[in-house]
């Protein structure tokens, strides 16, 4: 198999841009290169490709995908492939429990039925994060934060989840701005997410810096918010920087 750059965009979805910084990182090389400039896959970049994909899916930092694939052993990628191929399994179970729980959430909405709270949560994992919470911020923390949301009650649940997206959405949209971390709109914005982080933990002048760090440096919840787009996470923790100045200790 040969293909080109276009091509192998065209197939995977994956950008040419993508597909030239891999190349730039040592990650994906092509087969060869044509006196055009333009470069060929074959087989085995495609498969190697494949196995990037698949890390990417699974949310694995890029930095690490690099020392996953790079293996010679057929037999180590194998074994490698057959483990994302069960996470993939679990997500795609976990998936789909949640696509039922929005289908009933329609199915209840359309007929005017009543739904509890169990079945409108249904399929969300809440304790995937607890025991590294615990070990970062303690057991009152986490005790605490968990009697917080349950305090809540659903309408305030959903509520608390939707200032939370309406914030990171207007973030987004200032970050494709390009705009000042210590403007007036980001600032706003900030103290709004303060004020959603207050509902369980008041961070203060050095704790609320280092959370705005943790969503730049860990993966998981850089996501959370790049997924509204690119930048947005770095520009809460630079907003979150200057915001953090007028905090107590």
């Amino acid at each position: 198999m040969d293909l080109d750059i276009s091509a192998v965009a065209r197939l995977t979805g994956v950008t040419s841009r993508t597909l030239r910084h891999y190349d730039a990182i040592g990650l994906l090389s092509p087969a060869w290169t044509g006196h055009d400039g333009r470069r060929h896959y074959g087989d085995a970049e495609l498969l190697r490709l494949q196995h990037i994909l698949v890390l990417r899916e699974l949310e694995v930092p890029l930095e690490t995908v690099a020392s996953i694939v790079d293996t010679d052993d057929p037999a180590l990628t194998a074994a490698l492939m057959r483990d994302h191929h069960i996470a993939l399994l679990t997500r795609r179970d976990r998936f789909a429990a949640l696509a039922e729980t929005v289908e009933r959430t329609v199915t209840r909405l359309e007929k005017g039925l009543p739904m509890s709270t169990d079945d409108m949560f249904e399929g969300f994992d809440h304790s995937r994060y607890e025991p590294e919470a615990r070990e970062r911020w303690g057991d009152l923390a986490v005790e605490g934060s968990n009697a917080a949301w349950k305090w809540l009650g659903a309408e305030g649940q959903r509520a608390h989840l939707a200032e939370h997206e309406a914030i990171a959405g207007a973030l987004a949209r200032l970050a494709a701005e390009d705009a000042d971390p210590s403007g007036e709109e980001v600032q706003a914005l900030v103290a709004r997410h303060h004020a959603w982080v207050s509902l369980f933990w008041t961070p203060g002048r050095d704790a609320y810096p280092g959370l705005g760090r943790m969503y730049v440096d860990d993966p998981r919840f850089r996501a959370t918010y790049d997924k509204h787009g690119d930048g947005t996470a770095e520009l809460l923790r630079d907003g979150i920087e200057v915001f953090a100045r007028g905090l107590p200790d």
